[in-house]
């Protein structure tokens, strides 16, 4: 699954666009990596996304291409 749709599955960022726009502005990491929206995301990736004044790292669990707003969480875990 692409990097901008994975983020918007998981509500980590809310439209798919703003997604595309951040991956493409540079703001989005894997694995210490710059990586463009068309990036594969895999389970156990790290995400690192600078957004505003808190960056958010994030380790991937699932790739699923639908889940639930209650089930969005479960999909990843935030590390500090």
């Amino acid at each position: 699954m692409r990097i901008d749709k994975y983020l918007k599955v998981t509500r980590i960022i809310k439209r798919r666009t703003v997604a595309n726009e951040v991956c493409d502005a540079g703001r989005i990491t894997v694995n210490g990596r710059v990586v463009k929206a068309s990036y594969d995301v895999k389970e156990g990736d790290i995400i690192e996304i600078n957004m505003g004044q808190n960056p958010l790292k994030i380790r991937v669990l699932n790739v699923v291409e639908y889940v639930k707003k209650e089930n969005a969480a479960e999909n990843y875990e935030v590390i500090k």
